[in-house]
């Protein structure tokens, strides 16, 4: 199960999956974890029984004088990597944008789950650059008008 909602609702839950993976296990700086996008972002929280196990967000921007969902903070728990629920995160993510009728998403990549996107019709875009000590690479979706 995937629930969509917004920051006040779910901050202690997304938090506390974000600063395990991000923070504890890929060295993050704590001071980086939290920041303004996150009061004006949806959060996907996805449930395997009752207990939360992964998380991301989306916000909307301008991209290019587009109304664009940047889509980022995904993180799953380690010992539920696997199993389907980054992408049952995403899929709600990106049929939300459809519903809003948003015709682009954007997202910040770590290069070793740039196919992940991929599967989800991202194209790479610009080069490859380091955020937070950790390679990461753009990309871009178009949605169906």
């Amino acid at each position: 199960m995937v629930l969509l909602k917004n920051w006040s609702e779910v901050h202690e839950i997304a938090f506390k999956i974000r600063y395990q993976v991000f923070v504890e296990e890929q060295f993050v700086p704590e001071d980086m974890e939290l920041d303004e996008f996150d009061e004006v972002s949806w959060h996907a929280i996805a449930y395997r029984d009752l207990h939360p196990v992964a998380t991301s967000r989306m916000y909307l921007l301008d991209l290019n004088g587009q109304p664009t969902y940047r889509i980022g903070r995904m993180a799953v728990l380690p010992e539920y990597r696997g199993h389907g629920y980054g992408k049952m995160m995403m899929q709600m993510l990106l049929d939300q944008v459809d519903q809003e009728r948003v015709l682009q998403s954007y997202l910040h990549s770590q290069l070793s789950v740039v196919d992940f996107y991929a599967k989800f019709g991202f194209e790479a875009i610009g080069d490859i650059f380091d955020e937070a000590g950790i390679l990461h690479q753009a990309m871009l979706r178009r949605h169906a008008q």
